[in-house]
């Protein structure tokens, strides 16, 4: 009963994420509460990983037995033995090593503390879900938040530029199309990526593939930001973490992993997951400050070996480790000419699900009445589409390319937690290429039809 009432409370707490166009507010800071009526969003509402499957917590002897530092051969890191953790006390030694999944090339991340220290003005970003975005802590003790303190408490010369991009229920499918408008445009020297928690099993290959493409698109983007990854994780271990740092290590990026570290201290008995969640997924306000503590201590430790970290070598992300497919990813907005005709349907500006405008076609009687099919005209190698999720009047349409119905969407979430920005990929074609997409509401059924926009790749 305490979760369902916390996903309730959550609907609450939305905090905009900033972006460079569209109707999404821009901005440097995390904005003020929203009060549109797409909740924080419990991410994962189809996740089917179970936690045996993610759980990459090493095993140990029991607290209460001397145990020599364990080598984990696969990150290649020592773990320090178990020692007692009090929240308020700050993180082990052990969790320190824990929680560095990935140590990677720091290369960038040198450079970028060195702009810093020189008293350069850099940009930091944050790209992920609702944990990024800031449910359960608030804009201002959030750990994107929190970590840009660090940043400017340790460069006080330098002018720190904060950009969250955190959208609530959004994993790297959608986090791959908007990386541009939210993120690249700002012009990053660091940015974090989080979709761990977001990203399930349900479109396994799909989100491996978005995920790669997420950090090569902010890698190849036009400020080269360093790029650091971060691994959270549900109560239950349930995690993407599996995945995400396959595709990490291939790149040599670092990652940071609330999973592991968080996991391990409830294992030994040192806390319980109550202490830093209020529900099974988001992490509450001590949660933030740990996940903090653990990030700012690895970029601590870069710091202190910054004239070691030679900054000319870079890791090579050149060949895509898993696909290349989303390296042209990008939106197509209501507003833009690629939307030929939209006669019947409301262009709203009410930021739906934190997302920015979108089109609606609403019928109180199932006759849509005046609404044609909503039409954009794309060169597009592959399509996708941004819609709403309801959970009350949620509309059915048919997605037709080219003359042909493709995909038929059900937006009914009845039951659910609330509204919210879901995203499906509708087609792909061989080569690019000019398409005609309709958007056609099913007669029969009173209800609404949202549209926030089409993903398509080149």
């Amino acid at each position: 009963m305490k979760k369902k009432l916390t996903a309730i409370l959550l609907m609450c707490a939305m905090i905009t994420a900033s972006s460079c166009s569209g109707s999404t507010p821009a901005g440097t800071s995390a904005a003020p509460a929203d009060t549109t009526d797409t909740p924080a969003a419990t991410e994962s509402a189809a996740e089917t990983t179970s936690a045996a499957e993610e759980e990459n917590v090493p095993e140990t002897t029991s607290a209460d037995t001397a145990a020599p530092a364990e080598t984990s051969e696969k990150a290649e890191r020592v773990i320090p033995e178990d020692s007692e953790y009090v929240i308020a006390d700050g993180i082990t030694d052990r969790m320190k090593a824990l929680s560095v999944l990935i140590d990677g090339n720091k290369a960038r991340l040198a450079k970028a503390m060195q702009k810093a220290k020189n008293g350069e003005p850099i940009t930091v970003a944050y790209l992920g879900g609702s944990i990024t975005q800031g449910s359960s802590a608030g804009n201002d003790l959030c750990y994107a938040r929190l970590t840009t303190n660090w940043f400017e408490k340790t460069f006080p010369k330098s002018k720190i530029t904060y950009v969250n991009a955190g959208i609530g229920a959004t994993g790297s499918y959608i986090g791959v199309y908007r990386a541009d408008r939210d993120v690249t445009c700002k012009n990053p020297d660091i940015v974090f990526v989080d979709f761990s928690v977001n990203d399930t099993t349900e479109h396994t290959e799909r989100n491996k593939a978005s995920y790669d493409g997420v950090l090569r698109k902010l890698w190849f983007s036009d400020s080269s930001p360093a790029v650091v990854t971060i691994a959270m994780t549900m109560e239950n271990g349930t995690s993407f973490q599996k995945y995400h740092s396959e595709i990490a290590e291939a790149y040599d990026i670092p990652m940071i992993s609330y999973h592991d570290a968080i996991l391990d201290v409830i294992k030994k008995g040192h806390i319980i997951w109550d202490d830093i969640s209020d529900d099974d997924i988001h992490p509450n306000v001590p949660g933030h400050a740990v996940l903090t503590e653990m990030i700012t201590s690895y970029l601590q430790s870069v710091l202190d070996d910054i004239d070691n970290i030679d900054t000319s070598a870079e890791g090579d992300l050149s060949a895509p480790f898993i696909s290349d497919k989303y390296s042209t990813a990008g939106l197509v907005l209501p507003g833009t000419p690629e939307v030929t005709n939209s006669t019947g349907w409301e262009l709203k500006q009410d930021n739906f699900g934190n997302f920015g405008d979108s089109l609606r076609a609403l019928s109180r009687d199932g006759s849509f009445e005046g609404v044609e099919p909503l039409t954009f005209e794309v060169n597009a190698k592959s399509i996708g589409v941004f819609y709403g999720k309801m959970t009350t009047n949620g509309g059915v349409f048919d997605v037709v390319v080219d003359g042909e119905t493709v995909k038929t969407i059900d937006t009914d979430f009845s039951g659910g937690w609330g509204n919210y920005l879901e995203a499906e990929e509708i087609i792909d074609f061989d080569t690019a290429g000019q398409h005609s997409v309709q958007i056609i509401p099913h007669t029969g059924k009173k209800g609404v039809v949202i549209i926030s926009a089409l993903a398509v790749t080149q």
